[in-house]
């Protein structure tokens, strides 16, 4: 009964109420005790007596006690942060007023200072995972405190697990770290090479953060991947050095007979003509490839902007087809289109798309075999193939497919077809005059229209290029 009352009243186990009410009354009992014993008093009379200062002592007793229970209760909601706000109490007893009211102002005032944290704390955390590099916060110890969105990305989601040396295994990263944690240095530079997750070659910036920092930050490290822009460095360099072997062998071969037809041939016409049509072939070559250069720069140029107009694929194939079957008849061979029912119109460069199978034919016309037709396929695909190179759009598309009856490319070559300059030695042994830029270019022209290209050979089929290209969305 005493357990049940107690909880009514919301009393805990460990208050004490009822020893400090016996602590309390025990002076006056002892008092009417003694008085009692001397027959000064009545015994019932004292006992009565001793009740009324019992109930009188819990009367006074009791609201203190109780109010204290309520602050006890809502100071601890508060430090394990189960209150809101706006959850305030109120009592009645003079003695708690003043201490739950400071209580109250002390709660709305860290409540404040929370959220104007949690929203900097927000505001900071967009701000840093929006940069593009990787940015590392770490402790005087050199554990990882935190990491934005792109360090996360680029060394893990568990990077905030690590030390730093676990991170970056660099002898020279980890020496320049320590001389700014011991303060031997304001801030490090170095370039340094880490294979986590991949081989890369990277640039970093190590500096302390001032005293006034949050928590145990000590110093912030920010990272800048070379590895990218050292490839691109390489392909420009590579590109100059083809660009000029490939512009060398032409000129060094117009300008020899040039010298010939100034000199020794001039009474000679037949071999002046048999050396002007060699001039002839060698101009048109450069001028292709000059042509395919400034081509390629364009579409480079504009490579990240997606196209956005409406295509109809029918017709544009037709338009190209109609260009193209003077080249083919030459070649005692035909173009033959295929189309799927009721193709889709497409988002993309209608100049550009005309050029991707105005190559790719081009290729089949050139390399196909003499008498064979040409088949130009368009059809519906519900998605686009993965690419582990490009980035592709998640969409239905239109299929574009050119095949040629030409001997089997290998396939250690089909991987190599799209690279600038690149040529099968075959080809080069028939003397097939070409700038190896032609699916180069259509490779560049599918990455800006997020679509991919796919190539499969076989000797009874022949060899077929595949484009995809996403479907116009209103």
């Amino acid at each position: 009964m005493f357990e049940k009352t107690r909880n009514s009243l919301g009393f805990e186990k460990n208050t004490q109420f009822a020893e400090r009410i016996l602590f309390l009354s025990f002076p006056t009992a002892l008092v009417f005790m003694v008085l009692a014993a001397f027959n000064m008093v009545d015994p019932i009379l004292a006992v009565i007596s001793l009740a009324s200062v019992v109930i009188f002592n819990i009367a006074m007793l009791f609201p203190l006690t109780f109010e204290l229970q309520q602050i006890k209760k809502y100071v601890s909601k508060l430090s394990n942060g189960e209150l809101n706000p706006d959850d305030l109490i109120n009592l009645s007893e003079d003695e708690t007023k003043e201490l739950i009211s400071a209580i109250n102002n002390m709660h709305k005032f860290w409540a404040q200072k929370a959220d104007i944290l949690e929203t900097q704390t927000i505001s900071d955390t967009a701000v840093l995972d929006s940069l593009p590099d990787p940015i590392i916060v770490i402790d005087k110890i050199g554990n990882i405190l935190g990491a934005n969105l792109s360090a996360r990305a680029s060394f893990g989601e568990k990077i905030t697990d690590n030390n730093v040396d676990e991170i970056f295994k660099s002898h020279n990263f980890i020496k320049a770290v320590s001389k700014v944690l011991k303060k031997e240095s304001v801030s490090e530079n170095l370039v340094f090479y880490a294979n986590k997750p991949l081989d890369q070659k990277l640039y970093a910036h190590i500096k302390q953060l001032p005293w006034i920092s949050k928590g145990n930050a000590v110093a912030v490290i920010s990272i800048y991947d070379l590895t990218k822009s050292l490839k691109i460095e390489k392909m420009q360099s590579d590109f100059v050095a083809n660009a000029s072997h490939e512009l060398r062998t032409p000129l060094s071969v117009i300008s020899g007979f040039i010298e010939t037809l100034k000199t020794s041939i001039k009474e000679d016409p037949e071999t002046s003509e048999y050396f002007l049509k060699i001039i002839t072939v060698q101009t048109e070559y450069m001028s292709g490839l000059i042509e395919n250069l400034l081509s390629l720069s364009r579409i480079e140029l504009n490579q990240d902007n997606a196209p956005t107009d409406k295509v109809n694929l029918v017709k544009t194939a037709h338009d190209v087809i109609d260009f193209m079957n003077v080249k083919a008849k030459e070649n005692n061979m035909e173009i033959v289109l295929t189309s799927g029912k009721n193709i889709k119109e497409v988002c993309g460069d209608e100049n550009q798309i005309k050029q991707v199978i105005q190559n790719l034919l081009g290729n089949a016309i050139k390399y196909g075999l003499s008498g064979t037709k040409i088949t130009l396929k368009l059809e519906n695909s519900d998605n686009i193939p993965p690419s582990k190179t490009m980035e592709i759009e998640s969409c239905p598309s239109v299929k574009i497919s050119v095949n040629n009856k030409g001997k089997k490319i290998e396939g250690d070559k089909l991987a190599r077809l799209t690279e600038r300059f690149y040529r099968l030695q075959e080809h080069k042994d028939q003397n097939i005059k070409g700038t190896g830029l032609g699916l180069s270019i259509v490779k560049h022209i599918i990455i800006r229209h997020k679509g991919n290209l796919t190539v499969k050979s076989s000797s009874d089929k022949g060899t077929t290029f595949s484009v995809y290209i996403p479907v116009w969305k209103e």
